[in-house]
């Protein structure tokens, strides 16, 4: 089988299945090659092996699919987010038919140790977030054996899949974020008061629930966003609970006047939810301020937010001096977005918490040698703005997965210990194999431990905060 052949086949398998959770074609296809693209973008010959599963892509097309799906190496997708949120019954079949393609994209060019560690982490993202089990490349539901489940399940889509009660104890099982969860139960408390004395036709003050995170990159504020829509929904503030993702480049179009239309889709696409917009800064910065196409996004944004106020939440997010400049530069926003959150980097502690936390929903073990290993890598590393927090952690469990792979390259019958089992010299980079491909496309990024020593994209580019905790 080809490897084009591969990711088609696999694109197929999850088609399928997002038919018949309702999910348009188009959509399901373009967030399932932006998963590939993201996973294999550092595999020699990638681009053209996607291409051909593309049937008509381009190099180029290929690389912007990466940067769109960069995000989800460590988190659900957007379509999945949304199958959970309103608990459809497809969602660990589409969860499964991810990690499909996660397992595809292993096959494009000629993949490195880190697209080892990327596929593994990140299907196991899609996996855990449904409640999916690992399973077998064929084991994916086909169409007459699910089709009972939608008249067997009609009751789970209407009501929450969670309690505030439940998502709020998820909230506190996330490692460190003290401050954070302190703010989120005050808001939850509030509004919930709120929306009780409005109940009794009490008079009430109206209560911005629109937030502004701000900390560096890999603190968790996707994570905590997507929480905190499950409870705003859960409070029945919001009717879908789904959170849709987005950046700059996903708001402004390359012509103006079109910018409008194209962050009022995204607007529309995230109503019943919530809307997180990372280094939403972008969208004001500037030597002179916004530029014309950054104003008109801004300026929808705040129209739709009038618009919509009944059921949309946006969060925005970004480093924190950017983020008060950015609230500043519209009085729109500074009317809208009154609560501001910091979320603070973590301590070595917390960080060996995340790992071993990422290595156990991959299904893997890190040894007590392994997690000390760690820790001296925290002690080295640096910790400016550029740190990667819990992203710092995935990355370096990818690049460990990656090598844990290698070292197995001649075990013919590896035992189930060898297969789990992370070891100390898996954290650390070795002398380069004379067999192994090079990674010429990305010369910027390091190959083996180097993904242990500093993010492995611009926060710019990934904005996953997942796998931050994730």
């Amino acid at each position: 089988m080809s490897t084009a052949g591969g990711l088609q086949e696999a694109l197929s398998g999850l088609l399928t299945v997002a038919a018949r959770a309702g999910v348009a074609e188009e959509q399901a296809r373009t967030e399932a090659l932006s998963l590939a693209a993201a996973l294999a973008e550092s595999a020699p010959g990638a681009p053209a092996d996607w291409a051909k599963a593309v049937q008509g892509g381009t190099t180029q097309d290929f690389f912007d699919a990466a940067v769109r799906g960069r995000r989800w190496r460590g988190a659900p997708t957007a379509v999945l987010t949304e199958l959970i949120a309103i608990s459809s019954p497809e969602k660990a079949a589409y969860a499964e038919a991810l990690a499909e393609i996660a397992s595809a994209a292993c096959t494009l060019g000629e993949p490195t140790m880190r697209v080892v560690g990327n596929a593994s982490v990140a299907a196991a993202a899609q996996l855990q977030a449904a409640g999916a089990r690992p399973v077998q490349a064929t084991s994916t539901p086909t169409p007459t054996s699910a089709a009972p489940a939608p008249a067997a399940q009609p009751a789970e889509v209407q009501v929450p899949e969670k309690t505030v009660e439940e998502l709020l104890a998820e909230l506190d099982e996330l490692t460190g974020l003290a401050r954070v969860k302190r703010e989120v139960h005050r808001q939850v408390a509030v509004l919930r008061v709120e929306k009780l004395r409005a109940e009794a036709g009490l008079k009430s003050p109206t209560i911005t629930r629109h937030l502004v995170f701000v900390g560096n990159p890999g603190t968790g504020k996707t994570t905590v966003a997507r929480l905190v829509s499950g409870i705003y929904k859960a409070l029945g503030l919001l009717s879908k609970g789904q959170l849709i993702e987005v950046d700059r480049s996903e708001l402004v179009a390359g012509y103006l006047g079109q910018t409008a239309t194209k962050t009022a889709e995204v607007v529309a696409s995230a109503a019943g939810g919530v809307l997180f917009i990372d280094e939403a800064y972008s969208l004001t910065a500037g030597d002179t301020g916004a530029d014309q196409y950054g104003r008109e996004a801004v300026d929808t944004l705040v129209k739709e937010m009038e618009d919509r106020r009944d059921d949309l939440v946006v969060i925005v997010a970004g480093y924190p001096e950017p983020m008060e400049a950015f609230i500043a530069a519209n009085p729109g926003l500074a009317s809208r977005f009154r609560t501001t959150i910091e979320f603070e980097n973590y301590t070595d502690e917390e960080l060996s918490d995340i790992l071993t936390g990422l290595s156990e929903a991959a299904d893997y073990e890190l040894v007590p040698q392994s997690l000390k290993k760690f820790r001296e890598i925290l002690v080295a590393t640096p910790r400016d703005s550029s740190f990667g927090n819990g992203r710092f952690a995935r990355n370096v469990l990818e690049a460990a997965i990656g090598r844990h792979a290698w070292r197995l390259r001649d075990v013919t019958a590896p035992t189930t210990d060898q297969l789990r089992q992370i070891l100390a010299d898996d954290l650390t980079d070795e002398p380069e194999q004379p067999d192994q491909p090079a990674d010429p496309e990305l010369p910027a990024e390091p190959r083996h431990a180097a993904d242990a020593e500093q993010p492995a994209e611009p926060a710019a580019a990934d904005q996953s905060e997942q796998g931050d905790q994730a």
